[in-house]
């Protein structure tokens, strides 16, 4: 659908035209005083041809209307009437001559060399900014001329507007155009068309002038008018009748977006956009009431332009002198906070380093403890008496399956759960358990009184002993709770096996090997509490001679292995893990038997895991938040890279966990230290040796990077802001001088974008068309 035509009112008068079209080898008449010459083009009244005045000499346009059928005189004649009032403005196409009684009627107008604005565009494209700037200035003064004459155009467009010789624009077609006390409607072109205006009930108003203006702006800046969208034209198309055609554009003009395409040209001022803007308001009371309005807009656009040089000189001048004292201020400033921030960081290094050694020193001397502790509990005769009446159950056999078992197996496990036997095991792991816990408790109550006297006292989460084959036959827990291992095998478990990491749980019992000494394994989450582990886990043999030296897998030195006890340790509960939490600044610990490098670690004990505990106790802790696997890849820590540090430039750590959901509060800048922790060798007689030339565990204390030199940096923006108040008080001192200069020398003026009293005017006069517009019965307007 074209939508760059006047929407006129029959539907016959665009096919006459077409036909009109193909007669253009002669005039239609004879012009008297007139040699008629060339055709130039038809329309839905008829032809219009070039000419020249045989008196003058002078090149004009001759229109014939000879599609008389379709014309409605009464407007024709209004329009010669309107040009013949218009005939001393430089801005009209002139009207030269009438003929009414001719057959076809004719009149004589100023042929304009260049053609229509309309013709550029469609070969241009789009226009320089300054240019349509230009154009769009003398088409406001034109139309000002035009009110202020008592004339409404009410249908511009780039085919309306022509360009004479010096390519100034010349408005034509007043064929929709009404004097300004006209109550008939009058119906423009889509898209240049204001939305109120596409009615037939309408009154005619200045705005639907403003509207066309900046629809005629937006169309030489973008190449085509605002809100024309193939969408839009497409429910154009749909629409049978013309009101239903008016109806749907004004609603698809209020329904869509604001334009935005001129804000893209390169070079518009903010100035311009907002008077775009402005006269393209679809609410016609927020417009630009006038077309005076538009052009002191366009003036204060140009004052303003010719004010930034005397601004540059006498305001940024004097800012930009201040600016270069005050870099050199700052600069000096940075360098001094660049050095203090160095300072701190180098301090807390060092500190970082001797509390690192402080917690590896600790747990080197915590875990031979826990060592002799397990191996005491795995000998004791009341245990072995306890132990020796339960390990040769023959339901045990049964029970020797990987964990993904059957209902049957279910069953039997529950009638295990109940035996006598078992249960007195239990019992006598609570009891040394809660010998243990009532130690610590004891220890710590003291210490918050009287302060640490010694090694505090050992810790346990729980207590339990496997058979040969790795099945859990009774596990006593420091909270009391359901247990979800008794009577399953746990083969795959590294406190088991010995190795770095826990194998599938499919693994099948008696096709791994045994830990042949005391040892630490690797941490795991447990499968009751859900909390992170560790285990020292000792093996137990039979004694040489006794009458145990049947039922289990061979040994060391060819012993019999009657099973595994297994001592379990919250890793927060290594003595230097213990007491006030600072999430600032604490120790972690890293095993590197479960990275996926050799110099990749696992963390096993980190403030964030303490937390999470806390919060699963406090049943604050969301499901989807406690399924996350911290032993994978993406949180190991790179141990390698402690190793790197300079001494010449500041190292940064960056926690892996800050990755994590919930983690947010570790992500950024740490200052770190590493220390290595040397484990017990495991051994298969009674004696451990101390210290291993490969370091199992690490011990990374870190601090964050931004409490540490907070104290800088609020000192720093103290600084800063009283240099920033020192800036803002000298140019608002700068400001009000000038403000004062440019109003005595009178260069100060309104906010031209707010005509209240215009604003008033005129929509009270709308008002009262509004209320005194009798029912058009026009309906010579076509698709």
């Amino acid at each position: 659908m074209s939508t760059d035509h006047t929407q006129q009112q029959t539907s016959d008068a665009q096919r006459q035209a077409k036909d009109l079209s193909l007669k253009s080898t002669t005039p239609p008449t004879e012009v008297p005083g007139y040699e008629t010459q060339k055709f130039l083009g038809s329309g839905a009244f008829g032809e219009v041809w070039t000419g020249i005045d045989q008196n003058t000499g002078r090149r004009v346009a001759i229109k014939f209307y000879t599609h008389r059928g379709g014309v409605d005189w009464t407007l024709l004649s209004r329009e010669v009437e309107k040009l013949a009032v218009l005939s001393a403005d430089r801005y009209v196409v002139q009207l030269l001559d009438v003929g009414w009684d001719s057959d076809p009627p004719y009149y004589v107008m100023d042929y304009i060399e260049n053609g229509s604005l309309e013709d550029l565009l469609k070969r241009e494209g789009t226009l320089p900014l300054s240019e349509a700037v230009e154009i769009f200035e003398e088409v406001a003064v034109g139309l000002m001329h035009l009110h202020g004459k008592g004339v409404l155009h009410c249908d511009l467009k780039p085919a309306n507007v022509l360009l004479d010789a010096d390519a100034k624009p010349r408005l034509a077609d007043f064929g929709q155009s009404r004097l300004s006390h006209e109550l008939k409607p009058s119906l423009g072109t889509l898209f240049y068309m204001a939305p109120e205006q596409a009615d037939l009930e309408a009154a005619p108003d200045a705005r639907w002038d403003v509207y066309a203006l900046g629809a005629l702006l937006f169309s030489m800046l973008t190449g085509k008018p605002p809100f024309r969208s193939e969408e839009l034209t497409g429910k154009l198309d749909s629409e049978a009748s013309l009101p239903e055609r008016l109806s749907c554009y004004r609603k698809g003009i209020k329904a869509a977006p604001r334009p935005t395409r001129h804000r893209q040209v390169a070079g518009i001022d903010r100035a311009l956009i907002d008077i775009v803007d402005r006269c393209l308001e679809v609410n016609p009371r927020d417009r630009f009431q006038s077309i005076q309005s538009v052009l002191e807009a366009l003036k204060a656009r140009e004052e303003a332009k010719v004010r930034i040089p005397l601004l540059l000189l006498g305001v940024v001048a004097p800012i930009v002198l201040l600016m270069i004292m005050l870099y050199f201020g700052l600069t000096g400033y940075q360098t001094a906070v660049k050095e203090s921030n160095l300072a701190v960081s180098d301090r807390v290094q060092e500190n970082n380093d001797t509390f690192a050694k402080s917690v590896a020193r600790a747990i080197e001397a915590d875990i031979p403890r826990y060592f002799q502790v397990v191996e005491h509990e795995s000998r004791r005769s009341e245990f072995q008496l306890v132990f020796d009446k339960i390990r040769e159950k023959e339901v045990l056999e049964k029970l020797r399956v990987p964990r993904s078992r059957s209902n049957e197996v279910e069953l039997i496990r529950q009638g295990f759960l109940k035996d006598p036997d078992r249960l007195n095991l239990k019992d006598y792991f609570q009891d040394r358990l809660d010998g243990y816990l009532k130690l610590a408790s004891q220890y710590d109550e003291e210490s918050k009184s009287k302060g640490p006297v010694g090694k505090p006292p050992l810790r346990f989460a729980s207590i339990f002993v496997t058979d040969p084959h790795g099945t859990i036959l009774a596990v006593a827990y420091d909270v009391e709770q359901n247990s979800n291992s008794e009577g399953i095998n746990f083969t795959y478990r590294t406190y088991y096996h010995g190795g770095p990491l826990d194998l599938g749980r499919s693994t099948e019992p008696g096709s791994v090997e045994v830990i042949k000494g005391t040892h630490l394994s690797a941490a795991f989450r447990s499968t009751t509490t859900k909390t992170w582990k560790v285990g020292v886990s000792t093996p137990i043999y039979a004694n040489e001679g006794s009458s145990n030296e049947t039922g289990g897998p061979n040994g060391t030195n060819g012993k019999t292995l009657l099973g595994v006890m297994v001592m379990t340790i919250h890793l927060r509960d290594f003595s230097p893990f213990r007491g006030t939490r600072d999430k600032n600044h604490f120790p972690v610990l890293v095993d590197r038997r479960g990275g996926n490098e050799t110099t990749h670690g696992r963390i096993l004990h980190h403030d964030f895991f303490v937390e999470l505990a806390e919060k699963r106790l406090a049943n604050e802790l969301k499901p989807e938040e406690d399924e996350e696997d911290y032993t994978s890849e993406k949180y190991n820590v790179d141990l390698a890279q402690f190793s790197k540090q300079r001494d010449d430039e500041p190292f940064y750590y960056y926690d892996p966990l800050g990755k994590a959901k919930g983690g947010e509060a570790y992500q950024g800048k740490w200052i770190a230290a590493m220390e290595w922790v040397y484990l017990p060798k495991e051994t298969a007689d009674d004696d451990t040796e101390k210290g291993t030339e490969q370091p199992d565990l690490a011990v990374i204390v870190q601090e964050n990077y931004e409490d540490t030199i907070r104290p800088i940096q609020n000192l720093g923006r103290t600084l800063l802001w009283r240099t920033l108040t020192a800036l803002v008080g000298f140019v608002i001192v700068v400001s009000l001088q000038w403000y004062f200069v440019l109003r005595l020398l009178g260069g100060l003026r309104r906010n031209p974008g707010r005509y209240a009293n215009d604003r008033r005017a005129s929509d009270s006069l709308h008002s009262m068309k509004t209320m005194t517009a009798p029912k058009s019965t026009d309906t010579n307007v076509t698709k």
